[in-house]
């Protein structure tokens, strides 16, 4: 894989000590190019959430490697200093439930990250509409979440993602929710934007509608990776 994009290289993670320890991730290799979305499968407690929050910064590895972005962020342990700001600025997540802010309409939902990074209300703004035209939703930029569709509702969800303009994305089952169509829709847009800003995507997923598009799959058993050859249907 060239520059950039994801790449984790012997990552394990272990929950517990001693006799009740239990061994989540067991030496994990992955590569995901920027502008690749690439999915992740495997049955209940495979191990993929906890994948996700090591990548996440979100939980603490028991070892291994991760690169983000060209940046060692862990190394038998992390290099560097401020989490929070690396999953402000280096990492986009969807999940399953959009999780908007009930009281902040669809613009302020997705200006609020960049806001917060210290980026001024009108510039979030722009950038934040700019995104929602992106995602064809800026028709509903003033809207309260409750006014939303769910497909709506994901595309903001998307965008608030997407809004610092992150190298890497993880979304966690972000069509389990949806019918088909919608489903179809939101990966589309995935692969998309990971296109349009270079951005390495992972996606969780056991829903079947969607894993036919994947080019490259991860599947995850007894917290081991093997990498498989998707269908890549529809998005060339």
């Amino acid at each position: 894989m060239g520059a950039g994009g994801i790449r984790i290289a012997n990552l394990s993670k272990r929950f517990g000590e001693g006799d009740t320890a239990v061994l989540a991730l067991k030496e994990v290799n992955m590569e995901v190019a920027p502008g690749e979305v690439v999915g992740l499968i495997g049955p209940s407690g495979s191990g993929k959430s906890t994948l996700l929050k090591c990548l996440g910064a979100v939980i603490d590895p028991t070892a291994g490697r991760m690169i983000l972005n060209d940046t060692v962020i862990y190394d038998d342990g992390w290099k560097v200093r401020d989490l929070r700001a690396l999953r402000r600025d280096q990492i986009g997540f969807v999940f399953q439930a959009p999780y908007l802010i009930p009281f902040l309409d669809a613009t302020d939902n997705v200006a609020l990250l960049p806001m917060l990074a210290g980026v001024a209300n009108g510039e979030a703004r722009r950038r934040a509409r700019e995104l929602l035209a992106a995602l064809d939703v800026q028709h509903r930029a003033e809207a309260m979440p409750t006014r939303l569709s769910g497909g709506e509702q994901q595309r903001v969800a998307i965008a608030r993602g997407l809004i610092n303009r992150p190298p890497v994305i993880l979304a966690d089952e972000p069509t389990a929710p949806l019918d088909s169509q919608r489903a179809m829709v939101v990966i589309r847009i995935l692969n998309d934007m990971a296109k349009r800003f270079e951005t390495a995507v992972i996606v969780v997923t056991h829903d079947q509608k969607i894993i036919p598009t994947f080019k490259r799959i991860y599947h995850i058993r007894d917290g081991v990776t093997h990498e498989e050859a998707g269908a890549g249907l529809g998005f060339d």
